[in-house]
């Protein structure tokens, strides 16, 4: 059981929880098996009276023998009951903070994996990990946990009063329970290969789902639904395909056990029936033993579900903890930062996506205060750069230094506090336009988040909006035009007030309107900040301190607007191609 084995040495802190619940569950086990040997004790008593065995403890009154009884029956319901109370108590607090941990560490291991590893996984697979597999946890401790303890407790328990009243009754009554065992054991372990399908299945639908739902917009457009609806229905049939085998190899196992009962029942019905008839055990002991027999075996039929229970929940934790042993490549740990300049260098820089080399050799400085440029086709590898910076990916050779310390000795989260990133997918959370520009701060101070949104000219459109910064956006800013959502983006950046900012075609999906508010923006906020600004449309470029042209993940270029334009190169025939076409619809209209 290495899923079992792992999943106690990660929960090592709630050891003492789960021995409780034990507890809990086998004393309600011992109190749940009692009332079965009262009604041999009363039929004992029935038929004895004065010879019966309460009789021999000084009763002998047979109704007081019965009255007797009756106060233990009270007795011993109430502390099955009391203790059924206590196991369940335990047992689902213990699932609620097991889960909710494992779903906490596993969400920020997560976070802390390089963009690589989310380039090489389904989103729907991790949110399936996350969320389906971590459940099944729930589900196994809030019953099949205790049904385990229960079962194996009941063998025992039962064993014991069999042994002790018939031994020979016992050995072959109780023949088929070691078989039982083994058979349902011998069906988990075939059946685990079917349930991580079974896993893997559930992993594609999510990953299918989260993925159109995110872009329903664009499947109404194009008229896809029907489209959608059959890979839908691809990946839905898959995973019912995939449960079925699972099913029919464990609905096998209720029937071949139900069998292996009927025998020991009918051993018990007939041999102890004639054991009785002939004086070699009494009435009352016979009573007990067939009752045992009915507590004791019938349970096991839920021994095939509580199997199935626990290999969907070990195969679904055995996903969460690969997870949580997936290697953090790029490590938190490092230096403070402190107060610096922002000046930069890439010395020597060198990038591959596995065998594919997107940086050569790049190796440049920046001066702290200036506004630099990349400029290129796509897949040039401008935005790998500034990734690098911000350490999303971690150089193949060579260094970065901001401040002439190496970006790699800084403390992670000291670095990417220092430099204030907007992208071209705008990530907004489902929260106000306040808090949504405080991103990441607890307290929002409204006086910062009103200047950082006249800065980037965010103020008037949100004063329109009617609850203003209180105004809800929506699941990743949907109630927001693109521009207003970039507009946020920036405000959110300059809230930062880092000394290293970074644009990453932050100016490309929005209209000419929103682009001059932009650059106006820009134009103030630069001022005191080194900054990095990856673009396509490059007159919101030209008035940078240094444009770098690339290609092909080399730096073919570099200088001012004018050095280039007269250089009569790559960058040149970039700015005709660019002006040529807005003078020709110019003339157009």
């Amino acid at each position: 059981m290495p899923s079992l084995r792992r999943l106690f040495q990660y929960a090592g802190q709630y050891r003492r929880d789960a021995f409780w619940a034990s507890v809990c569950s086998v004393a309600n086990v011992f109190f749940d098996i009692l009332p079965e040997i009262l009604i041999g004790i009363a039929v004992d008593v029935v038929v004895n009276r004065e010879t019966s065995f309460i009789a021999t403890l000084g009763v002998t009154d047979s109704f007081h023998q019965l009255l007797y009884l009756g106060v233990i029956t009270v007795f011993i319901w109430g502390g099955e009951s009391l203790f059924q109370y206590f196991y369940q108590i335990r047992w689902r607090n213990l699932a609620q903070n097991l889960q909710h941990d494992l779903r906490l560490d596993a969400y920020r291991h997560v976070q802390k994996l390089p963009l690589s590893y989310f380039e090489n996984k389904s989103t729907g697979k991790l949110m399936s990990i996350l969320n389906d597999d971590i459940n099944q946890l729930e589900r196994f401790l809030n019953g099949g946990a205790n049904s385990i303890i229960q079962v194996l407790c009941s063998t025992l328990m039962c064993s014991a009063v069999f042994f002790y009243i018939a031994p020979q009754l016992a050995l072959i009554a109780l023949a088929p329970v070691p078989l039982i065992l083994f058979g349902a054991f011998w069906f988990q372990r075939r059946i685990a290969p079917r349930y991580a399908a079974v896993r893997e299945a559930a992993g594609v639908i999510s990953g299918r789902l989260n993925n159109n739902l995110l872009g329903i917009a664009t499947i109404k457009a194009f008229t896809a639904e029907k489209f959608e609806a059959a890979h839908i229905f691809d990946a839905s049939n898959h995973y019912r395909q995939t449960n079925a085998a699972a099913i029919q190899l464990s609905s096998a196992i209720i029937p071949i056990i139900r069998m292996a009962i009927l025998s020991g029942f009918v051993v018990t019905l007939v041999y102890g029936g004639y054991l009785a008839l002939h004086g070699q055990i009494g009435v009352g002991s016979y009573s007990v033993l067939v009752f045992l027999t009915q507590r004791l075996l019938w349970p096991l039929t839920g021994l095939a579900d509580i199997a199935d229970l626990y290999q969907r929940s070990m195969t679904a934790i055995e996903r969460v903890l690969n997870l949580l042993d997936t290697p953090i490549h790029i490590h938190y740990e490092g230096k403070p930062l402190g107060q610096i300049k922002g000046a930069l260098s890439f010395e020597h820089i060198h990038f591959a996506y596995g065998e594919q080399a997107v940086l050569k050799d790049i190796s440049l400085h920046i001066a702290a205060g200036q506004t630099v440029a990349f400029v290129g086709a796509t897949g040039s590898g401008k935005s790998t750069l500034l990734k690098l910076l911000l350490r999303f990916y971690d150089a193949s050779s060579g260094n970065i230094k901001i401040d002439s310390m190496e970006s790699k000795d800084i403390a992670l989260l000291d670095l990417r506090r220092a430099i204030g990133y907007v992208g071209q997918d705008v990530f907004l959370s489902d929260a106000s336009i306040a808090q949504n520009i405080a991103y990441g701060q607890s307290d929002v101070d409204m006086t910062a988040v009103i200047a950082a949104a006249r800065a980037a000219e965010a103020h008037e459109f949100i004063e329109r909006l009617p609850q203003g910064y209180d105004t809800q956006i929506g699941e990743r800013g949907q109630k927001l035009s693109g521009g207003q959502r970039q507009r946020l983006a920036l405000a959110r950046a300059i809230f930062k007030d880092p000394k290293i900012l970074v644009l990453d075609e932050a100016t490309s999906a929005v209209d000419n309107e929103t682009e001059a508010a932009i650059q106006r923006s820009l134009d103030k906020i630069a001022r005191g900040r080194t900054t990095l600004v990856v673009a396509h449309r490059l007159s919101t470029v030209r008035n940078a301190h240094c444009i770098y042209v690339m290609e092909q993940g080399e730096i073919v270029e570099a200088g001012t607007h004018e050095i280039l334009l007269a250089a009569n190169g790559s960058y040149a025939a970039l700015w005709r191609l660019q002006t040529g076409i807005r003078e020709t619809e110019a003339a157009l209209i």
